[in-house]
């Protein structure tokens, strides 16, 4: 059986719906890439996909579309993003079994 490439839990589904219904007809989907930077090399970024390229993967999960850039593939296979709230505030978090580390501020995150 082939690994998924991405997964979203029903908390970051209702978040990524939210996200795309507030940017209206202008965007295909949820964007996500991959960026050099930070102490441990990478970071996430995510962005309102306004096309889909030839390169691009897109993974549909529960009627909401993510396009994954093709650069941030290998590095992403397998992750699962949920959305999380608490009293401090709320945020996507990048569940990656392809981590090997991840700097002490949280920022950014080493395979």
């Amino acid at each position: 059986m082939a690994e998924t490439l991405l997964s979203l839990t029903p908390a970051a589904v209702r978040r990524v719906r939210d996200l795309l219904a507030s940017k209206g007809q202008g965007a295909a989907g949820l964007r996500l890439a991959v960026k050099p930077t930070g102490c441990s090399g990478f970071s996430y970024h995510l962005d309102f996909a306004r096309a889909i390229g030839p390169e691009d993967r897109v993974v549909e999960c529960e009627g909401v579309t993510v396009v994954v850039d093709p650069k941030a593939v290998p590095l992403v296979a397998g992750t699962r993003v949920d959305w999380v709230e608490d009293e401090l505030g709320a945020q996507f978090v990048f569940r990656n079994p392809n981590e090997k580390a991840r700097c002490g501020c949280g920022e950014s995150f080493k395979v």
